[in-house]
């Protein structure tokens, strides 16, 4: 069963609550319930105004720790929060938004009881009776949902968030290798071209000098062979 969300006005304290002090004040306001039903079903038989006034006694005790354990349900959310799943966070939403009908509640149970001690009408008793079962069904269903919260979705237990904490710079680190594995790959193909280029035997430009030498040799051959006179010019002598 789901009630309707319901949101109360901010407020503001002078001093900050402590985170994880839910858990010890939860377990009062849940307890106390069940005695005050005890207290009430035995008055049934007994009917003594000693034991109405101390069963009014734990109600207003009632009633001020299921305030505090709102309100350090909220800071404690606050802190789970981020760090639950997202079946765990709609959970955590339903817990908080029962959590603040039962506050709410245990001031309606507050004001039945004092209106049966003063008026004594049956009515007014059985009216406030029927809260009072009501009231009990409920936080012991918040209690459940409570524990459901630590135990299934891992709510404010330090090795979950030890574990996350964990797991996020595992994250972290991960995007950096890939990251830095792009870079290379970018920088990879443009170092390759200077290898390639280094690899590649050079073709050895022409001795220039080497081919000027070579020329002025054929010319002088050339001009050599035109200076010396053939056998068939010389001329011939004769003997007489």
């Amino acid at each position: 069963m789901e009630f309707p969300t319901i949101t109360l006005p901010a407020i503001n304290f002078p001093f900050d609550i402590p985170v994880l002090l839910h858990p010890p004040v939860d377990h009062f306001a849940i307890a106390l319930p069940g005695v005050v039903l005890l207290l009430e079903l035995s008055n049934l038989v007994l009917k003594r105004r000693a034991v109405s006034i101390t069963s009014f006694l734990f109600i207003t005790l009632m009633a001020i720790l299921t305030g505090a354990a709102y309100f350090t349900g909220v800071t404690d959310g606050k802190e789970a929060f981020e760090l639950l799943s997202d079946e765990g966070q709609e959970a955590l939403r339903g817990h908080k938004n029962l959590g603040t009908y039962l506050m709410l509640a245990s001031g309606v149970v507050w004001l039945a009881k004092l209106f049966s001690m003063v008026l004594s009408k049956r009515g007014i008793q059985i009216a406030y009776m029927v809260l009072l079962l009501l009231f009990v069904a409920l936080i012991l269903k918040q209690g459940k949902d409570g524990g459901e919260l630590v135990y299934v979705h891992g709510a404010n237990v330090a090795k979950v968030q030890e574990l996350d904490d964990e797991m996020f710079d595992i994250s972290e680190e991960l995007d950096d290798l890939k990251a830095e594995m792009k870079k290379l790959k970018e920088i990879q193909p443009s170092a390759s071209e200077p290898e390639l280029e280094a690899e590649t035997p050079a073709v050895s430009a022409p001795d220039v000098n080497h081919t000027v030498s070579a020329e002025d040799k054929t010319k002088e051959v050339q001009q050599s062979e035109v200076d010396t006179p053939s056998v068939e010019t010389l001329p011939q002598t004769t003997t007489d």
